[in-house]
């Protein structure tokens, strides 16, 4: 994102910080995605070439699907990006705009705030059993949904701190 010249230093670097956590998630999700296909085809290459099936390639998959899904979606918010319907919003004055843009923030970081508490409480509840064929702990089931949430919550946040001192540059969104 964009950083205005104008804004606070405390504002500056938090928005430079969330832009590198948000650049971290898209590395981390682009690594699971070439993985999950390298995976894949040693999946389809050990069925029909070796006939011995890889059976640890679907729990490692789902696992990065989670990584995938859940960094994606945070990502996703972060960049404003997410799926959203702007027809009402961009029909209406520009206040009440800034109102629906600020309740799509306090709701989403509602919702990555109960993402990451219910998510925590299902990882550490499932840490204790292993994830049969690939004895890794259940819990890192959850754990993607854990981190995203709490990113969806951070990225929400920081929308809504640069909304009120204005710095926020969401294009479409605030004019």
């Amino acid at each position: 994102m964009k950083v205005a010249s104008d804004l606070p230093v405390s504002i500056r670097n938090m928005v430079l910080i969330l832009d590198w956590i948000a650049y971290v998630c898209r590395v981390l999700t682009g690594i699971a995605l070439v993985v999950i296909t390298v995976i894949f085809g040693w999946l389809v290459f050990g069925r029909y070439v070796l006939n011995a099936t890889p059976t640890w390639v679907e729990q490692v998959a789902l696992l990065l699907v989670m990584t995938i899904a859940f960094l994606g979606a945070a990502v996703g918010v972060h960049d404003n990006s997410h799926l959203s319907v702007s027809l009402l919003r961009s029909a209406v004055p520009p206040w009440i705009r800034r109102v629906l843009v600020v309740s799509t923030d306090v709701l989403m970081a509602g919702f990555g705030g109960l993402m990451l508490w219910f998510g925590a409480r299902l990882t550490i509840f499932k840490w204790g059993s292993l994830i049969p064929l690939i004895q890794v702990p259940e819990g890192l089931r959850s754990l993607p949904l854990t981190i995203g949430g709490g990113l969806i919550l951070v990225f929400s946040i920081g929308h809504l701190i640069r909304v009120f001192v204005g710095g926020d540059e969401r294009s479409g969104s605030i004019e």
